[in-house]
């Protein structure tokens, strides 16, 4: 058992979370949970940085006080974070007596330490960055980092001796590879530090923010900088520094997670440095994590929080609990794995609803939730709804889990590989159903071999649950009790093969992930409309060049399972005069029910004894009111819909390759 503590940035109040802050500290909690799992001694801090400048005058332009401000703005990041189901073990903020006595002690320590010293202060200062300028850092008169006007400053204060500090930070670097992550972040601090570094005012005047301790010379009306004061706070959160114990216990930090606009300046720089002057160890590792970005820019409440966009996280999971008809926790899960699966952690992706609901109608409704579906049912039918003898250890499962403990436990952590680990085992699950074709082994009466593929895939979901419980907590414990794994242990040894109990009932309940549909999203419906006829282009026009299109793998196509079947019935819906309601045979015990959005084309008695080629994987769907368990396959030339047969006749079941 080892201990591992893991910190978040402390955010700015002036403002509600948005998916930016989400990031980081979804990824702190994905691999907290992961070493709580392992059986180490964790910790996870988060919190808000309260005593900024700005966040005062945001304040007092909503006509409140600062203090009342941010006492609300710091309950809606808690109860943001909760509503995410994040495990925070610890929420620091700054204007907290804690945080106060640990900045002032801080400062009086490097003071005497002759670190910190007495000047005067006279340059160019960005309030909404926090960041004192010189001349030729500007860009066009303006901040470097947002574009904003800055304002001329000329005050008494205390300075940070940062400038002794750039050969020892260069050598720690040198001999710590693996401190600054990625890699191409750690050159870019490189190339900061070898142009030199110059000592920090780190007080302002001002009567909002941590007073600079009265036993130093000079000191009324100033504060502590907001940034000096803000990095500090990972120590307090570690007991610095009236718990010494706690504090020997826990510091070092494991990791910072950290955005990169945040990483070069204070985090990979200024932070180090304090901490070098104080006599403390500097963390383990500090990663840099890119933006998310709309249209290539980062993401901000002002130009990216108006109508049609929802940048706040519950925001987000209410409006794909709507378009799915998911419940609210399963949608959290859902924007959780999106967050993590959808980038690499340390780049930019650009982030849209559309790629939201494709994530989740793919790889959430299709790999993983329509085979919980399905393993269940056929446990349900095949089985009498309960697990049947135990099966042969699935080598997969286990290479899955050393990848995910590879990419969650190291140094270097990669949250996208992890995700990518478990859906190679759902990708084999998926594939050990088609080929195994447990309905064929039913039919011919071979009970034992049923009852070792049942158990075989319910054992394999519950693999992937597990792997699953840091990133999905929600989804993977519904998984757990929809296979009767009645009282789960989320622990990495409950990964023993045959954890399910013969005889233990399941619990199936419908699909976790229901497909979106008719939400403007970008799937495809399961019954295709008929479009409208292209207007002919002129005798003189030059023909349209036909548009590009995407090319997809091998094992993409794999993915989609093509099938024979009959038609045996078929009727109008009763809500949708588009719609028919078909039974097809598709060598399965039972007949499947399909609908389809042909009723324009065919009449009902044209379709009875046809064979027709079935997406057989397809995630079941409501369609006005009927359940459809696949969907036909239709070719349309613009004004018509043509079904595609095979042309001549072949077992129902038989697969198209």
């Amino acid at each position: 058992m080892g201990k591992y503590f893991v910190t978040t940035p402390i955010y700015y109040v002036n403002d509600v979370p948005h998916i930016g802050t989400a990031y980081p500290t979804v990824a702190a909690d994905v691999v907290a949970r992961f070493h709580r799992m392992m059986g180490d001694l964790v910790r996870m801090s988060t919190g808000t940085d309260e005593n900024a400048t700005k966040v005062a005058r945001v304040a007092l332009q909503r006509g409140e006080q600062p203090k009342a401000f941010v006492d609300g703005m710091a309950a809606a990041f808690q109860d943001t974070w909760r509503r995410m189901n994040i495990q925070y073990d610890d929420f620091v903020r700054t204007t907290e007596p804690r945080q106060h006595a640990a900045v002032q002690r801080f400062i009086e320590t490097l003071y005497a330490r002759g670190d910190v010293y007495y000047a005067e202060y006279e340059g160019w200062y960005c309030i909404p960055c926090e960041t004192h300028y010189l001349e030729g850092q500007l860009t066009e008169g303006n901040c470097p980092e947002c574009g904003r006007g800055v304002e001329w400053m000329k005050e008494p204060g205390y300075f940070f001796r940062l400038s002794q500090y750039t050969e020892p930070l260069l050598d720690y670097i040198a001999a710590h590879p693996d401190w600054l992550q990625p890699e191409y972040r750690k050159n870019e601090v490189v190339a900061f530090l070898k142009g030199g570094l110059r000592d920090v005012n780190i007080t302002r005047k001002s009567d909002w923010g941590i007073p600079v301790p009265a036993a130093l010379p000079n000191s009324a009306g100033l504060v502590i900088y907001v940034w000096y004061d803000a990095l500090i706070n990972y120590i307090t959160s570690a007991g610095y520094p009236d718990a010494p114990t706690e504090f020997a216990q826990w510091w070092p930090a494991d990791a910072h997670l950290v955005g990169k606009d945040i990483f070069t300046r204070f985090h990979a720089t200024l932070w180090p440095a304090m901490l070098m002057a104080a006599g403390l160890p500097l963390p383990e590792t500090v990663v840099a994590h890119g933006y998310w970005t709309i249209g290539g820019e980062k993401i901000s409440k002002s130009k990216h929080g108006g109508k049609g966009f929802r940048i706040n996280p519950l925001d987000l999971a209410q409006e794909l609990t709507d378009a799915a008809g998911c419940t609210f926790d399963i949608a959290v899960d859902a924007l959780r794995y999106f967050l993590l699966r959808e980038m690499p952690f340390g780049a930019d992706g650009d982030f849209s609803l559309e790629a939201v609901y494709r994530r989740y109608n793919n790889d959430l409704g299709n790999d993983l939730g329509n085979l919980v579906n399905r393993t269940v049912t056929m446990i349900d039918r095949y089985c009498g709804g309960v697990i049947p003898a135990v099966a042969e250890v699935l080598p997969e499962a286990g290479h899955a889990a050393k990848l995910v403990e590879a990419h969650l436990g190291g140094r270097v952590v990669n949250y996208m590989e992890a995700l990518k680990a478990v859906w190679e085992l759902l990708s084999y699950l998926n594939r050990y159903i088609e080929e195994s074709a447990p309905w064929k082994l039913q039919k011919a009466g071979d009970t034992d071999a049923v009852a070792r593929v049942m158990y075989t895939l319910a054992e394999g979901l519950r693999h992937a649950a597990v792997l699953l419980y840091p990133v999905m907590p929600t989804a993977a414990a519904r998984i757990a009790a929809q296979i009767g794994w009645a009282h789960p242990t989320w622990t990495w040894s409950s990964l023993a093969w045959g954890g399910l109990r013969p005889g233990t009932q399941i619990a199936a309940a419908g699909p976790i992930f229901p497909r979106i549909l008719e939400t403007g999203a970008p799937t495809v419906e399961p019954t295709p409309e008929i479009p409208a006829p292209a207007p002919a282009p002129a005798p003189t026009e030059a023909p349209a060049p036909a548009p590009e299109i995407a090319q997809i793998t091998i094992d993409d196509f794999a993915k989609v399972q093509l099938k024979v079947g009959t038609i045996l019935t078929a009727e109008k819906h009763p809500k949708a005069d588009k719609l028919l309601k078909l039974q097809v045979d598709l060598g399965e015990e039972t007949p499947r029910q399909i609908i389809a959005g042909i009723a324009a084309v065919y009449t009902p008695e044209a379709l009875v004894g046809r064979q027709i080629i079935v997406v057989a994987n397809l995630q079941p769907a409501k369609l006005r009111g009927e359940i459809s368990q696949g969907m036909l396959l239709a070719a349309s030339d613009g004004e018509g819909i043509a079904v595609l047969s095979p042309d001549k006749a072949v077992p129902n079941g038989s697969k198209v390759r």
